[in-house]
């Protein structure tokens, strides 16, 4: 059995639903899921998502034909997903980024 093969699709309509992802994508194959990725404090699309496929040929089949095709008057762009990468928790840009850094002169007075 073919492992299943998430897809990475990008420069969606921020009007996309995820019905309509997975009405487009259904047509290659079985469908395990879709996430189309919004912003967590207005609630709006980012422009892209998810599509994970059951199997790799019915993935490879979606991109050859999905990739380019237009929706909603963009060209959307479609491939393989790469793995999450690890993110640093927090904020502020404390790090070593540059800009100014107040140091403390005189910690143990």
């Amino acid at each position: 059995m073919s492992q299943t093969q998430k897809l990475y699709v990008g420069s969606l309509p921020y009007k996309t639903t995820e019905d309509e992802l997975y009405q487009i994508f259904s047509q290659f194959g079985a469908i395990v899921s879709v996430k189309i990725v919004t912003d967590r404090v207005t609630g709006q699309s980012k422009g892209f998502g998810f599509v994970e496929m059951e199997k790799a040929d019915d993935a490879n089949k979606a991109i050859e034909s999905v990739n380019g095709s237009e929706l909603g008057g963009r060209t959307l762009v479609v491939s393989i997903a790469r793995p999450p990468q690890e993110r640093e928790r927090g904020g502020g840009g404390r790090g070593d980024e540059g800009g100014f850094q107040r140091q403390r002169r005189y910690r143990d007075r």
